[in-house]
Parts: C-alpha cells; structure tokens; sequence
C-alpha cells in the first residue's frame, strides 16, 4: 500500500471527530465546543479512510451468513479492495460526477464499491434489491444513472434499451462486465481529479411514506462529515462493533453501515438472515461481542415478543432510529438488558438533528435535545411564528448544518418550499419542554382533529402497545358524525391472541384506563400495517380507506361489552 498524504482537511476533520469522542457524555460542552470543520478539497476515501487504513489490520467489516459462515476485512483490506475497483471501474469509462445506481445486498462488495465510487468522484444512486422493474426504470431515468451495479439475478429488472455500463456482482451475466475482474487491477489507486466538499455524492430515492419519492441531493460533506452528528448520539468508539439492522438502499444504511461507524474507527458488523429471528440474531450478538446496537422499530418491537434474557453479555449502547419508539418498548429493553434505547431524530434530507445523547439525563418520551452542529427550533405551521413549544420541528439555516442536504434534486420549487423562512421544515411537529427537550408528536399530515381536540396518532399508540395482545398499531381519523372524525387503531395481534370481540374489549378497556376522554381508540380493527419497503408505517394509505369510505372489518367502542 502506497503511503497516504495527511492532508489539511483530514486534521480539521479528525479534531472534530476527537472532540465529540472527548465530550462523548458532556453534552453542554459538546454543545458549546463543537463546530463543523471547514473542508475545501474533501474525499472522505482518499483524505479519511486510507490514512487511517494505513498498515491497519483492525476489523472494518465482519459479515455473518445465516449458515454460519463468516468473513472479516480490515481497515487495510478495504482499502486495497476499494483501490481495485476504483482502477476497474474508472477503466470501464465511470468518470467524476458520472452517477451510478448501485443495487447490493450486505456484501463486501457493496462496500468496495461505495468506497470506490468516492475516490472516483462518482455520484451514487443507492437503491434496495427489492425494487420492481418499473422503480428500475425510474431511478434510471430520473436519477440520470449513466452506469448501473447489481446482483446478477437482478439483472432482468434493468431495462434492455437504456444506454448504461452494466456491471453485475456474483454469476458472469450474459452481456454484463463482471465486477470480479476488478480485483485483478492494481491496488494503488491516484486519483485524476481534486474532489471538493460541496460536489455532489448521493442522490438517495426516500421511501414515500406520504408521496412519491423525492430525490435527495447529497454532497461528500453533508453525509461524510455530517454523520459526525450521529457517531454523538449513538456514542460510538474507536474499535466498537456496530451492528445496525438495515437494508442497503436507504439512507439509514449509509448513517450506520458505512460513514458512521468508519468516522468512529469502529467495525461495521452484518448479520445476514433470509427471515428475522430474534434467537438467532442475539445469539451472533453475544458469540460476536456485538457492543454497539441500532435498528428500527418494527425489529425492537419483534425483539421484546422474545426470550431478551437470551443474551447475556448486552451491547453497551443502544439506539433506535427509522421513527419514534414508544415507552413500552424502551423499559422491556432497559428491564432485560439493563441499557436504555436511546432514540434519534433525523431523515434521509439530514444526519441525526436530535437525540438522547449518551451524555444527557433521559426523559421517558422524548427525543432528547438537539445535536451538536444544529441549532433546532419549532414553528407554528399556522402562522409561522417561531420559538413556539409546539409546531413544526425546523432547523436555522442561519449557521446552516453541514449535515442537511443541498436539496430535492430536479425540484428547485419543493426545495424552495422546505427551504421557506430561513429555516429547513422537516415535516414533523414535537413539543418542547422548559429544559429543552422536545418529544416527538407525529407528522404534519398525520395530526388530526377531533371534536375540535389535536389527536397525535404516535402517543395513542404507545399507550396501544403497551397492551399485551398488541404487537403493532397505527391510529388514524375515522369519519363520524359527531366528533367530526375519531381515532381509530389498525392492529396486528401479538402471538396468541385472536382477532375478537373479547381481544378488542379488552383493548378497548386498556385505552379508556390510559387515556383522557378526548383521546381515546373508538375503534379498532385488526389488520396488517401497509408498510414502504423500508419498514415505516404508510398511514396515508389507511387515512385514505376511510376518507373513500373503504373501511375495514371493525369493532367499536360502544358496540362491544367490557
């Protein structure tokens, strides 16, 4: 391996990395200290991780399959891996600022070539193995992709006529390059052109929760750097083993799976599985010494309906991410494995803005307080009035976060909108308390009224689940005569339970001895949850059934005996 260049921009980043490591659980000072370093020139591969891959045999990456097979790359090993693709790939004609849809499951070579890509100065479309030929197609066209990368039995979904290098990872594909050539190239890679910070690197697809997905533009500062925010709340440190359960293609999994834990210094830790078990995966967890932990709501939820005794030796932070979760789940957690789940609030647009760091005192409930870097405040979404203590959560663009995107890629008019009033509309609204803290209360388009009362889904909901029989649940308005809508709570029943009178009477009685009057489930049905393909509730779907009157198999409050 050819001797690395300390350049200036890897001093300034380094500090800010080692300050937030230093002040891991002062918050107040990491508050007060921190500012986000200053890049000009700026190549997270080349500035970053090849100095610290230097002569460095420290575990990256380490890939556990179902079957127990297993593979571990060291912080050398990537490097050398990604030099070699970076050479074949700019040999098949990807140029800097070529954009490349890159469509990989956990495997090595989704890293090689994410790393490879920032060397190269390439943009990356990441995109999840489970899209349809029609998605294909689309984020072909509207992400303007000149190359693609993909699984081989995913070759079909890319379509015949477009003019793009084709690339294929696993069996030769008849009219495909084959990407196992590039480990035959040259491990030293130099590079042909200077990368700046503000040029851009991802164009990340969301998930469409309530619309089509909007195309979000990120440059090799805004993830690269930004997740500096992130690597605070999670608390990682150098030499940690992080595992964080997400599916390549979403934005979660270039926070956790890639830039966070190699700012850290820590390794990036997989386990593959073709369905979830809880048994399994904590067993893998303890055999690993897993000591750092992130996942999703939905996977915490179907974690506590198992035995979390199973494992013995618990990872030393925990962290949920992907939407809020609610109270139940958090002291089932913290009861079992003696940690709190500690949540953050972020999106694809940005790096995580709030979240109980491991340095603040919990507040059953909340998010936590803002993160070093964003200067966070609420704002009426009525009148725009702003410094409310609740409204909509927005972040000052006066410093602007280094972590929030350039914007909605192709959209100047949408970009223009979240962008209003010299803050950034995140969508969701929160509360604020007198020290700070803000709790979570749903989205904008979520929030609803009844008989004139604010309804937030995301607090009936945790009262729901702390129902034994309730595993899952979404609340949305139901149309009623009376109240003008009321809640109504779409179900999935934990194992054992049926869907009946008895079960929602049951419910019904825990919500009337939970919640006050106005809030309270008036009807229930028993359901699967639409859900996007990354996991997060639709709502928009449900809340749309009963705006058309399609409305489901039911029981209601005053229809069943308690």
């Amino acid at each position: 391996m050819a001797k690395v260049t300390i350049t200036q921009g890897y001093r300034d980043f380094r500090a800010a990395r080692d300050l937030l490591v230093e002040l891991a659980e002062d918050y107040d000072g990491a508050r007060e200290r921190f500012a986000w370093p200053r890049l000009g020139e700026w190549n997270f591969a080349l500035d970053w991780f090849d100095v610290i891959a230097q002569d460095n045999d420290a575990p990256a990456l380490w890939i556990v399959e179902e079957d127990g097979s297993e593979a571990r790359f060291s912080y050398a090993d990537m490097s050398a891996r990604s030099g070699r693709v970076a050479n074949h790939l700019r040999d098949l004609g990807i140029e800097p600022g070529d954009r490349v849809l890159l469509m990989l499951a956990n495997q090595v070579e989704l890293w090689d070539v994410m790393l490879a890509a920032i060397k190269l100065g390439a943009v990356v479309i990441p995109a999840t193995t489970l899209l349809s030929d029609a998605d294909v197609a689309d984020r072909i066209a509207r992400g303007g992709a000149k190359h693609v990368i993909v699984r081989s039995e995913l070759t079909a979904r890319v379509p015949d006529g477009a003019a793009i290098t084709r690339i294929a990872v696993g069996a030769q594909a008849e009219g495909w390059h084959d990407l196992a050539d590039a480990y035959r190239a040259p491990a030293e890679f130099t590079p042909s052109h200077t990368t700046h910070a503000d040029d851009t690197l991802l164009l990340y697809f969301t998930s469409g929760t309530t619309s089509a997905p909007k195309l979000v533009e990120h440059t090799h500062a805004s993830y690269p750097v930004g997740h500096l925010s992130t690597m605070y709340w999670i608390g990682l440190r150098p030499g940690d083993i992080h595992l964080n359960v997400s599916s390549p293609g979403w934005a979660k999994h270039a926070w956790s799976n890639v830039f966070t834990p190699w700012i850290a210094q820590a390794c990036v830790f997989i386990y593959n599985y073709s369905r979830f078990d809880a048994a399994a995966l904590m067993t893998q967890m303890q055999r690993c010494g897993v000591t750092s932990f992130c996942a999703p709501p939905t996977v915490w939820r179907m974690l506590i309906q198992s035995d979390l005794a199973q494992l013995g030796t618990p990872p030393r932070v925990v962290v949920g991410a992907g939407e809020p979760l609610n109270p139940e789940v958090i002291n089932r957690v913290r009861d079992a494995w003696g940690v709190t789940i500690r949540d953050g609030f972020g999106q694809t647009e940005t790096t995580v803005q709030i979240a109980n760091t491991p340095g603040q005192q919990l507040k059953d409930g909340s998010m936590g307080r803002p993160c070093p870097g964003y200067d966070v405040v609420l704002v009426d979404p009525a009148t725009g009035e702003q410094d409310v203590s609740e409204g909509e959560i927005c972040l000052r663009l006066n410093p602007r976060p280094l972590g929030l995107m350039i914007g909605y890629h192709g959209d100047p008019e949408k970009t223009a909108r979240v962008m209003a009033g010299g803050v950034y509309h995140t969508g969701d609204v929160g509360s604020r308390d007198a020290d700070g803290y803000i709790t979570y209360v749903g989205r904008t388009d979520d929030v609803f009224k009844s008989s004139d009362y604010k309804i937030s889904p995301f607090e009936l909901e945790s009262v729901l689940l702390e129902h034994e029989a309730v595993a899952e649940a979404a609340v949305v308005p139901a149309p009623d005569e009376l109240r003008l809508a009321v809640p109504k709570a779409y179900v999935v029943l934990a194992h054992g339970f049926s869907p009946d009178a008895a079960t929602a009477a049951a419910i019904f009685a825990h919500s009337r001895a939970h919640l006050a009057p106005y809030k309270r489930v008036r009807r229930i049905a028993f359901a699967e949850l639409p859900k996007t393909i990354s996991g997060k509730i639709r709502r928009v779907e449900l809340r749309r059934a009963e705006e058309q009157g399609r409305v489901s198999e039911e029981f209601r409050e005053d229809s069943v005996r308690f």
